[in-house]
């Protein structure tokens, strides 16, 4: 059965549903001191967690459309990284305004100190600029550059596992089982990561053709520079 665009509406607003829900969750406990002992922690992890189920989710998306002949299922990735970028910003925001309290010297003494933190900040990055051109307006403006641009989530997709492999202390499975689901998916793509790194035939080809048109019109340009000359000194005997 194919997704209609009345049921992509209403998959979109599932989608909604499901990404909002665990943040209210996360607000409901902790405004009822439900977060445990340590609710700093607590927020921070979780936010984190949502940060890589969501951009688990935007992974899935383009392996699943195809696989199910679903086109239509790709037009919810914009709105699923837009989610990942939000958790992404609450985790960041939580780990700099509850664990450091905003003391931005201890900042660097943090990442010294344990540095997944610089593993995550480098995927954050990436997720900003990917949210900030994500419309369709800077699209259109940037044209095949935003696609080279927004193929850097195969590094986020890369970075935010392995940064959350290296924050945990002891237990190790659950992040490892992330690990492995991530390399899946992007061996799924492992053609577009292969042409996506590799510059085209396409591009070499136009590069060796301007340097063979530059030698051509050099050659050109110094037989005629030539030819003038010998104009101008066979015209300079006839009048003498």
């Amino acid at each position: 059965m194919r997704l209609s665009p009345r049921g992509l509406w209403w998959l979109k607003a599932g989608l909604h549903l499901a990404c909002l829900l665990p943040i209210i969750y996360l607000v409901y406990i902790v405004a009822t001191d439900q977060a445990g002992g340590d609710p700093v922690q607590l927020i921070i992890h979780y936010t984190g967690m949502g940060t890589i189920n969501s951009l688990l989710a935007t992974m899935l998306v383009s392996p699943l459309a195809k696989w199910l002949k679903q086109s239509l299922l790709v037009r919810t990735r914009r709105l699923l990284g837009l989610y990942v970028f939000a958790y992404a910003s609450l985790h960041i925001a939580a780990f700099l305004s509850l664990d450091l309290l905003f003391e931005w010297q201890l900042l660097l003494q943090e990442v010294v100190k344990r540095p997944y933190i610089l593993v995550g900040a480098i995927a954050f990055v990436i997720l900003l600029l990917l949210a900030l051109t994500s419309f369709e307006a800077v699209k259109r403006k940037m044209g095949k550059s935003w696609l080279t641009l927004h193929r850097f989530i195969y590094f986020a997709a890369i970075l935010a596992p392995v940064h959350f492999y290296w924050s945990v202390k002891s237990e190790i499975i659950e992040p490892g089982i992330y690990l492995l689901v991530f390399a899946v998916l992007l061996w799924l793509r492992r053609a577009q990561i292969v042409q996506w790194l590799k510059p085209s035939r396409a591009g070499k080809a136009q590069a060796n053709k301007g340097r063979s048109g530059g030698a051509a019109n050099h050659a050109v340009k110094a037989a005629t520079n030539k030819a003038t000359a010998v104009t101008t000194k066979s015209s300079g005997k006839a009048i003498s």
